[in-house]
């Protein structure tokens, strides 16, 4: 029996799914459920185990250990594991990324594996499985917000806009965060429309509109004077210049 096999349980398949259940137990003890770990990760040097030891690891991301140090340490060694797999590892990072509940471990990893043009068509179909409309739990929806809000791809930017329609309102200020960072200019509108419109009852969400066409620099004239007497009550001591910009009162010197 070699060294792999001895890790393994020298029981191939069947044994590598006794290491899968292991590694997302959460009553298991964390020394055990880190050996399985260990097994899986060697696991993906053998062609024929190769596929189902990754989602094994991918799978350690989905559970949520009571001990937040051995939780963090777990899901680090599986991420690094998975790292040095690189690109190859797609399809099944995809499997998890659409079928999982929490996929903020898995859209990091994704952030580390390719190129803008190599990730995109991956996150364009998350975007079509997680869109607008109401789910029960919009962790997941909010998760692959906040991903598109930090990712360098400027495509990311633009998807984020139909998320200012969500019925939930913490998806739609998430949604607003990651229009704040990269600024499309086919969001200026959206945003002006959503600022006056009555029906959005949440202040936090227009005052953090305000403050994102201010750092922007818009010009807010097409919606007209009630948004710009909206904007001087949530920014109070702020103006609208000759451009249409809005001028915080730190900057009324400038």
């Amino acid at each position: 029996m070699g060294i792999f096999d001895f890790i393994t349980g020298g029981g191939g398949e069947k044994s590598l799914d006794k290491h899968v259940a292991r590694a997302k137990n959460k009553d298991a003890q964390s020394v055990d459920r880190f050996g399985s770990l260990e097994a899986l990760a060697n696991a993906t040097e053998k062609p024929e185990l190769r596929a189902k030891a990754v989602l094994g690891l991918l799978g350690r991301f989905a559970m949520r250990y009571d001990k937040s140090i051995e939780d963090e340490q777990e899901k680090e060694y599986c991420f690094d594991q998975l790292r040095r797999l690189g690109p190859s590892i797609f399809t099944e990072l995809e499997q998890h990324l659409r079928s999982a509940e929490s996929i903020a471990w898995g859209l990091k990893l994704l952030g580390e594996l390719g190129e803008n043009d190599q990730v995109w068509p991956l996150l364009e179909r998350l975007c079509v499985q997680n869109d607008n409309n109401y789910v029960r739990d919009p962790q997941k929806k909010v998760q692959l917000i906040n991903f598109l809000g930090e990712h360098t791809d400027e495509r990311a930017g633009v998807a984020l806009i139909p998320y200012l329609e969500d019925v939930d309102e913490g998806v739609r200020f998430a949604a607003i965060e990651g229009l704040a960072r990269h600024k499309p200019e086919a969001a200026r509108q959206p945003l002006l429309t959503m600022l006056a419109n009555p029906k959005e009852e949440s202040r936090r969400l227009k005052r953090r509109i305000a403050e994102g066409i201010a750092e922007t620099g818009w010009d807010v004239r097409e919606g007209g004077n009630s948004v710009e007497k909206l904007i001087l009550d949530l920014l109070p001591g702020s103006r609208v210049d000759n451009h249409g910009r809005i001028r915080r009162a730190e900057q009324s010197g400038k």
